[in-house]
């Protein structure tokens, strides 16, 4: 028995590191591609400046950004950079990418996990329950809404809520993430910490106004994105959830009469959530991609407008640094995943 346990152990310390020595060389092949394809697209100073400045305002420029230097040492120079949490400045407004990466990306981790909180909220148990419901009418239209909340492009659906929830009926608002004297009064010069997440501002230096004003303004873009997501885990929890009811050990409990209620709720549901966490990684680039155009909608100042901000502006180094952070965070978060699902399901490990 102890023996067993000491290999169980042993097996997931081996698994944990070989997963973490893959985060590596991954986190390089995508800083290096994502720097090699900028490179490729055009010279960066041309593409932001070109038309616009002198030929030698240009040189200049392309001097400083140390541009004019052999190709292999600017990409010695930017890994490096990158290493130490120097994503680079941008062109256009001569901005820390690192900082905008902070004060932006608050913004963009807000709104990400009030979106996965609601995909939460709507997938599990709505695919629980088309999966209890196999082929009749409430399974069919939870298959066709999955399908609809994952296909309809992010955009369109959020000009729809906005229309409807924020324009017509003035339920919540639609653009922003304050209203100006509230986020004024919980992200100004009196604040001694900000967090730059506005609802953990409003929760600590607000009052219970600016607390409901800043969940008006989130809902709307929280609940467009996290449909997205909501889509896929109502699929994936359904689709799970029927192939487990279908086990041995399932089977078993039926013909012990344990009730058909408690046979979903203590045998089935648990191992098919066992996938549900693997995909949740998956999930995490698709809600950041899908942030670009909730916040381009909502006029949320996050991450995601602040890229579209910069690719308007053909400010290629500044969309590198921010494409290179976002790999960076999709591989943490996947190595992550990892080792909830190792610890979670020991079958992986083998």
């Amino acid at each position: 028995m102890a023996t067993a346990i000491k290999s169980s152990s042993g097996s997931l310390r081996t698994y944990l590191l070989t997963r973490l020595l893959l985060v590596i060389p991954m986190v390089w092949v995508l800083v290096t591609m994502v720097f090699f394809v900028m490179r490729v697209i055009g010279d960066p100073i041309q593409s932001a400046f070109g038309g616009r400045l002198p030929p030698d305002q240009i040189a200049i420029r392309r001097h400083n950004a140390g541009l004019d230097k052999p190709l292999l040492s600017q990409y010695w120079h930017y890994l490096v950079g990158v290493l130490h949490g120097d994503f680079g400045k941008a062109l256009t407004d001569n901005q820390r990418i690192s900082h905008q990466l902070i004060v932006k990306g608050a913004a963009t981790l807000e709104l990400t996990f009030w979106s996965f909180l609601i995909a939460l909220a709507l997938g599990i148990p709505l695919g629980r329950f088309a999966a209890r419901y196999r082929d009749r009418l409430p399974d069919v239209g939870l298959r066709l809404f999955a399908v609809l909340a994952y296909a309809t492009p992010v955009f369109f659906l959020g000009l729809l809520f906005k229309l409807l929830f924020a324009i017509k009926l003035g339920w919540f608002f639609s653009s922003g993430r304050a209203s100006p004297d509230i986020e004024l009064g919980i992200t100004g010069s009196n604040v001694p910490h900000d967090t730059h997440i506005y609802i953990l501002n409003a929760l600590v230096y607000g009052d219970s106004g600016d607390i409901v004003d800043v969940l008006r303004h989130t809902v709307l873009p929280a609940v467009t994105l996290g449909l997205l997501v909501g889509g896929v885990f109502i699929r994936l929890v359904r689709v799970n959830l029927l192939q487990t009811m279908r086990s041995d050990y399932v089977e078993a409990a039926r013909a012990r009469g344990v009730p058909e209620r408690q046979v979903i709720r203590k045998h089935a549901f648990r191992n098919a959530l066992i996938p549900v966490v693997t995909v949740m990684g998956l999930q995490v680039a698709a809600l950041l991609a899908g942030a670009v155009l909730t916040e381009e909608t909502f006029e949320w100042q996050g991450i995601g407008y602040t890229l579209a901000h910069y690719l308007l502006a053909r400010d290629f180094i500044a969309v590198q640094g921010i494409v290179t952070a976002i790999a960076v965070i999709v591989a943490i978060v996947s190595f992550l995943i990892d080792v909830i699902t190792a610890v979670v399901d020991p079958r992986v490990r083998y």
